[in-house]
């Protein structure tokens, strides 16, 4: 699926020093500039926490946080709230911790970093638990995939939920590439195969430079594309009390729905409450 799909079209780049040459670039720096969007997200969060309870959400878990830029924007976003980024990856977390929990100050004191697989328990009654940017993913097995999802509803608070977002539609079984310009330089998603058998599928993110450099294959990931129904039978079976579907619409309003219209790429989210 095109990357560019995947993304809000009022999405607005971070505005960073200007990079031209793969050689000077940094590429999480760059895919925090195309990829990520906190603020989408955590209005989401706000958004979806007020049909249930009044007051807002303060503790957040990022599960495969990465460069835990959502924990970051989150504490910033609110001096009540605190967070626990989760990740396998220490040399990630080590740049996150760097470059987005260090410039908070002393609100960094509110964000904990943890290298762990996330299958594994880490802390407790969280009002929110977020694994986003299809990282769940990696889980190509149910078993796996259902022992993270338990593992997550555990370690929610009585009326937190889950967060997960997933994307489908006919571009994603297809070998594609797309780019974005990014301004200083051009994302580009690329689809290197997908096996209708098991819905694994291989895909690239490459980023391309102004003066002629490149960065290929800068991440790449080997996923099982999950269908919505896949995963929301897999959340039931983990023990979720309810699982809604919020679509992101053509109008770019992300918003509960029990049906809707195929689009040739979509983006959507399950809610999960515990």
């Amino acid at each position: 699926m095109s990357r560019k799909k995947l993304k809000k079209k009022n999405f607005v780049p971070r505005q960073v020093e200007p990079r031209f040459s793969a050689p000077t670039a940094d590429r999480h720096d760059l895919y925090q500039i195309s990829v990520q969007d906190s603020k989408t997200t955590i209005d989401l969060i706000d958004n979806v926490i007020k049909t249930r309870r009044d007051g807002t959400a303060l503790k957040l878990r990022e599960d495969f946080c990465g460069t835990a830029i959502i924990c970051a924007d989150w504490v910033r976003s609110d001096p009540a709230r605190t967070a626990v980024g989760v990740d396998i990856d220490r040399s990630t977390l080590d740049w996150g911790a760097k470059h987005n929990i260090e410039t908070l100050d002393n609100d960094a004191a509110r964000v904990e970093l943890v290298v762990k697989d996330v299958k594994g328990s880490t802390g407790s009654d969280f009002d929110v638990i977020a694994a986003l940017n299809f990282s769940y993913s990696e889980f190509h097995d149910r078993t796996q995939l259902v022992a993270y999802l338990k593992s997550a509803r555990a370690a929610l608070c009585d009326d937190g939920f889950l967060l997960l977002d997933l994307h489908g539609g006919p571009d994603a079984q297809f070998m594609l590439e797309a780019q974005r310009d990014m301004g200083d330089f051009k994302y580009v998603w690329e689809q290197e195969s997908f096996d209708p058998i098991n819905n694994r599928t291989v895909c690239h993110i490459h980023f391309h430079f102004h003066d002629g450099t490149r960065m290929e294959r800068a991440f790449s990931y080997d996923w099982r594309l999950w269908s919505l129904p896949e995963l929301r039978d897999a959340m039931v079976d983990a023990g979720f009390a309810k699982v809604e579907t919020w679509w992101d619409d053509q109008d770019d309003v992300i918003r509960p729905l029990k049906s809707t219209v195929n689009t040739e790429a979509w983006i959507a989210y399950l809610v999960g409450w515990k």
